[in-house]
């Protein structure tokens, strides 16, 4: 596809310019707890959420375009569920700043605000019989003020919450867990997460194929890029 080849270049040399993958190129990388709540009324359809649980968590939240703070940007929230359908297995959820109204939640939405506003998966997932949008709504106990802190400087104030929300178009957000955030991890600056929501999913629970090839194309132009000359090939 033409579109997927663009991509594929854009995505290269800016990786190359930048020495950094072409988007979200540096993040703040925290440590968790993911817990699936016990639902009422109609089953997802789905083990993991008709199943309460509690599970570790690796989240990384990001800027998209790398822009300094205080300018608005595309923000990430990547949260990888470790051993979410037995020991070994993973789980990989990736929400966008968006808002969370039925044509807003598909839409980046900008933001200077790591937790003004909600994040979604953009695209469907297929839960249970259903396709649905998931979100990811920060919590915020009252304590915020006018001075927006950092994401960092919340967690040094104790733990940022966000309760995890499904909808279908004809429905309302309906919580099926909360997440919540506890520390900043520190690793060695050579070691990544990667999070591939296509690759780590559950029975029940996974990403529609709209789009797939061209964020493939663009995530392995970005991985071209720094490891080549970001010139096309």
């Amino acid at each position: 596809m033409i579109i997927s080849r663009v991509a594929h270049g854009l995505a290269r040399r800016l990786a190359w310019w930048r020495s950094a993958p072409a988007l979200h190129p540096h993040g703040l990388l925290c440590t968790g707890t993911l817990t699936v709540t016990a639902h009422t009324g109609t089953a997802w359809g789905v083990p993991w959420l008709d199943r309460p649980g509690s599970y570790p968590v690796t989240v990384r939240w990001s800027r998209a375009l790398g822009l300094p703070r205080g300018l608005p940007d595309g923000l990430g929230l990547a949260v990888r569920v470790e051993d979410a359908d037995g020991p070994g297995s993973t789980l990989d959820l990736l929400f966008t700043s968006s808002r969370p109204g039925r044509f807003g939640r598909h839409l980046p939405l900008p933001r200077p605000d790591a937790l003004k506003g909600p994040y979604s998966t953009l695209l469907s997932y297929r839960v249970g019989d259903r396709e649905r949008v998931l979100a990811a709504f920060p919590v915020t106990d009252g304590r915020r003020d006018d001075v927006r802190p950092t994401l960092r400087q919340e967690l040094a104030r104790g733990p940022v919450r966000f309760a995890l929300r499904a909808a279908a178009p004809d429905e309302h957000w309906r919580t099926f867990a909360n997440l919540s955030l506890q520390a900043v991890r520190t690793a060695p600056s050579s070691r990544t997460v990667s999070y591939d929501p296509y690759a780590h999913n559950l029975t029940g629970l996974r990403p529609t194929g709209r789009l797939r090839r061209l964020r493939d194309a663009a995530y392995a132009g970005s991985r071209h890029g720094r490891t080549g000359d970001g010139r096309d090939e």
